[in-house]
């Protein structure tokens, strides 16, 4: 008995406001399909996040729809929960996987906390913040409590856990039943594979790079899913990795050797098929950022299909000394102003400081606005 995990798909996602990312995200998902249909597993968990948004976009839903029929084509039932991504924030809302139930989507939720397939006990519950997480631990003793008859028993979430996120969990690690044979988690986008409880549990992490932070554990450990078979007393998981449709590149480079370092990077860069996302760090020396900005854009910009710098200087030609009259009030919009000099766009600036008091003032919903209206605007969408 096999099954695929996979979680964390993102569609619809335009990473940096670029449409050819978006495009990314949908080319990945369509290949892990494709890997899975010839892996031919019995069938397929899905633990969140399979949008972006929880109002996906249309090409978003349509991807979705063409890779779940491709999978009934094959007799293939994909099981799925609702992410954080996928959840509207309103009581009584639905989550865009409902749209595929006549699809073959069998959708985990509170309605139907789970599922019985070929004997096997499959069941789990949709995202629930930290706020929430007593409900969610009480339904997990439900859950717990229906699968006790069941030889074989998965259960799908997608929380962070304080084993491998301290500060930014939604549930301990001891509020997790350890009576299952797999825990099919989402959320985070790193891979993870447990020894827990009765059997293992496992993060397969996101299919496509969503966060630059990412790129260290996807050199060491690949992006894809999970093929897991559990005819055994103890499952055994093997990793299917994907093949992202373009490089990420990552380069710390010293003031001192910048022109000779350019010109390695570009070299490297005319040998891929496709444009690559680079991120550069100039650091060492006294420049100007400013120059230094220039000069990295005029030499890679064209080549790269984005173009992300850092600046750490030894010290700073031409800066005012901003800190140094202790007998001045700090003026935090002058900071932000001031360190955001580089940029000479009153928007940037405007962005960041209202970004300052909304974030202070706990209103997340009207700066996740504010940042959204920014980008569309700056990349005419």
């Amino acid at each position: 008995m096999q099954f695929a995990h996979l979680a964390d798909t993102h569609m619809g996602y335009r990473q940096y406001g670029l449409v050819e990312r978006e495009n990314d995200f949908f080319e990945v998902f369509e290949q892990a399909i494709d890997e899975i249909i010839s892996e031919k597993p019995d069938f397929v968990v899905h633990s969140g996040d399979l949008f972006e948004y929880s109002r996906p976009p249309t090409k978003a839903l349509l991807t979705a729809q063409k890779g779940i029929l491709k999978l009934k084509e094959e007799n293939i039932p994909i099981y799925a929960i609702a992410g954080n991504h996928d959840v509207v924030m309103r009581k009584n809302a639905l989550p865009p996987q409902i749209l595929y139930k006549d699809f073959g989507l069998k959708l985990i939720s509170p309605n139907n906390p789970f599922y019985i397939e070929k004997d096997v006990f499959i069941g789990g519950a949709p995202y629930a913040s930290k706020y929430h997480s007593k409900q969610l631990i009480e339904r997990l003793r439900n859950i717990e409590e229906s699968s006790i008859d069941y030889k074989k028993r998965i259960l799908v979430l997608h929380q962070g856990i304080d084993r491998y996120i301290p500060y930014e969990y939604e549930i301990k690690i001891g509020d997790v039943p350890q009576s299952f044979n797999y825990c099919a988690f989402g959320h985070i986008h790193e891979r993870v594979i447990d020894d827990f409880g009765e059997g293992k549990l496992a993060y397969p992490g996101s299919t496509e790079i969503w966060r630059s932070n990412e790129l260290e554990g996807y050199k060491k450990n690949g992006k894809g899913f999970y093929l897991v078979d559990i005819s055994g007393d103890m499952p055994e998981i093997e990793n299917i990795n994907l093949e992202l449709p373009r490089e990420f590149i990552k380069e710390n480079i010293a003031y001192i050797k910048l022109q000779e370092e350019l010109s390695r990077i570009r070299e490297y860069i005319h040998t891929m098929n496709r444009k690559p996302i680079l991120m550069v760090t100039v650091e060492g020396g006294n420049f100007s950022r400013s120059e230094v900005y220039e000069t990295l854009n005029g030499s890679l910009s064209d080549s790269c299909l984005a173009l992300r710098s850092n600046y750490k200087p030894t010290t700073v030609n031409g800066e005012d000394h901003l800190f140094e009259k202790s007998n001045e009030v700090l003026d935090i919009t002058r900071v932000i102003e001031h360190s955001l000099k580089d940029f000479n766009n009153e928007k940037v600036n405007e962005l960041a400081t209202s970004l300052l008091k909304e974030l202070s003032d706990g209103d997340y919903k009207t700066a996740e606005n504010r940042v959204q209206d920014f980008y569309e605007d700056l990349y005419d969408h």
